[in-house]
């Protein structure tokens, strides 16, 4: 990666030495030498300046990689962007399992610890909270009320070790099929949540009547009963009034219980992150993805776990991921969502381009395939280990892939319903957001966010374009990590955010 540095240039980088573009660090002038070219019109920062002729129909080259096509013949100097690159399918080499290597793990004494809530069920909690999770929207103002008598007052000073009370409402659970993949899915987010080591205690509340029936999900999960875990309908309780009284008794007969436990020295192993992008722009496949990405492959050398997601946004970099695959089946299960995908946005008179959003290509996004590409570094280098469905419980260690679609709080509902008990969150134009029960730590990718926006991020990622290397960015992330997993708040923690991102991902009709 080459950066021009003169002062009378304006900053730029070649992140590859077959790129056909530069991305531009500051904002470049009409009549500014860029690399020996000079700018015929001004190219915003982050955005990306032609610094050879392209033809019409040609590939627009970024990462090394086809970002595009020209749709008319683009001379050096020039601005690259929608108006004159757009994309068309085109053939991808999978390379299924060919990069697999040997992550290095670290000898057990090497390994670095946190402190944890170990839970009976052998699972490891970064945080202690009470949840109040709902069957229905039916039951959303039921739960609500229940977290509010509790946050509102002082009541839980008494109990220093819980982190809090918070209801995950969400607007689906009736009006849908009673099986196929949409129940399937709802089912596997409620289990996640229900058994999630962030959580010492869960209520699930339901109105009784919808599709979404409570002794159904403990049937088919074998859930019983017990003093952490209790379930109730307004109906049979005797409407809105008791419902309420009675899961305010509930929750403060947990209280105890989920009081007593106490963060313990655990290896890292157990700390498993999800990897997450929102509010992308230029600098996000330059500055905060790539170190998060070395941050994700630290914390699978000390056995931790990360998850790659939001497949919608990995769309035309998923063959740099199977070539990374430990073998041929993990690779073909990454390949078929990226055809389910095509058939599901095809089904719903969409295409795979609709993403990236306006605001990405205000921040110099032009395609998917240039979104994707940057997002898909969130990854790091580590071995590909397994493919999952949205919020199926993961069962390996190392970097695994899990299915969700591009929206940020479906696909961290998703990842938490699997079993992240972290989330880091890179942003170049500025997402707010938290996700309780599981702290979100942010990464700015450009200083101008990080200061205008400080007290929602975390980190500042924008110096690695001052010079700071992505190792060291990295490094400082993994800090970050192991600090905010033993009980240091986020930013968006001490925000209060967390409570209205519970959005499971909706699949089928609504009827």
């Amino acid at each position: 990666m080459s950066a021009t540095t003169a002062t009378a240039q304006p900053r730029s980088l070649r992140l590859n030495p077959s790129d056909n573009v530069r991305v531009a660090i500051d904002t470049i002038m009409p009549g500014s030498t860029v690399e020996g070219v000079v700018a015929s019109q001004r190219i915003p920062k982050g955005h990306k300046i032609a610094v050879t002729g392209i033809p019409e129909g040609g590939p627009v080259l970024k990462f090394g990689q086809i970002i595009g096509f020209a749709k008319a013949p683009i001379a050096p100097g020039e601005w690259v962007h929608e108006h004159n690159c757009g994309m068309h399918e085109f053939d991808r080499d999978y390379q299924f399992a060919q990069g697999a290597h040997d992550d290095g793990l670290l000898p057990d004494a090497e390994r670095r610890h946190f402190d944890g809530f170990h839970r009976p069920n052998g699972k490891v909690g970064t945080r202690n909270y009470l949840g109040i999770l709902t069957s229905v929207n039916c039951s959303a103002t039921v739960a609500r009320h229940i977290a509010e008598a509790f946050n509102r007052q002082s009541f839980l000073e008494q109990f220093p070790n819980i982190d809090g009370v918070v209801s995950f409402v969400h607007g689906t659970g009736c009006g849908m099929g009673g099986s196929g993949e949409g129940f399937d899915t709802l089912e596997r987010t409620q289990w996640g949540y229900a058994t999630h080591p962030n959580l010492a205690g869960v209520l699930v509340v339901g109105l009784g009547c919808e599709v979404f029936q409570i002794p159904r999900l403990m049937k088919e999960y074998n859930l019983v009963e017990h003093e952490g875990f209790r379930t109730m309908t307004i109906q049979e309780t005797g409407g809105t009034r008791k419902t309420i009284e009675r899961g305010v008794d509930m929750i403060r007969e947990m209280l105890p219980a989920a009081n007593s436990h106490r963060r313990q020295p655990t290896p890292v192993s157990e700390i498993t992150v999800g990897l997450q992008c929102g509010g992308s722009d230029g600098y996000s496949g330059i500055t905060a993805n790539p170190a998060l990405g070395y941050a994700s492959d630290i914390l699978v050398k000390h056995g931790g776990t990360t998850i790659l997601s939001e497949t919608p946004e990995i769309y035309g970099a998923e063959h740099l991921l199977t070539r990374r695959a430990a073998n041929r089946e993990v690779g073909e299960k990454l390949v078929d969502l990226i055809h389910w995908w095509e058939d599901y946005t095809e089904r719903n008179q969409g295409e795979m381009n609709n993403n990236p959003s306006p605001g990405n290509k205000l921040g110099g996004l032009t395609t998917i395939l240039e979104k994707s590409l940057g997002a898909a570094a969130k990854g790091g280098t580590s071995t590909l280990r397994g493919v999952y469905k949205y919020a199926e419980p993961i069962d390996t260690h190392g970097f695994v892939y899990m299915d969700s679609p591009g929206y940020d709080p479906a696909a961290v509902t998703g990842q938490i319903a699997s079993g992240a008990n972290m989330i880091v969150f890179t942003t170049g134009r500025g997402s707010a957001a938290g996700y309780k029960p599981t702290p979100s730590i942010k990464l700015a990718t450009n200083s101008d966010i990080y200061n205008r926006m400080v007290d929602d991020m975390d980190i500042n990622c924008g110096d690695i374009l001052d010079g700071v290397s992505i190792e060291a960015k990295g490094a400082e992330i993994f800090e970050e990590i192991v600090a905010v997993a033993s009980g240091k708040k986020s930013k968006s923690e001490e925000l209060g955010y967390g409570d209205a991102e519970f959005v499971p991902w909706q699949i089928g009709a609504v009827m």
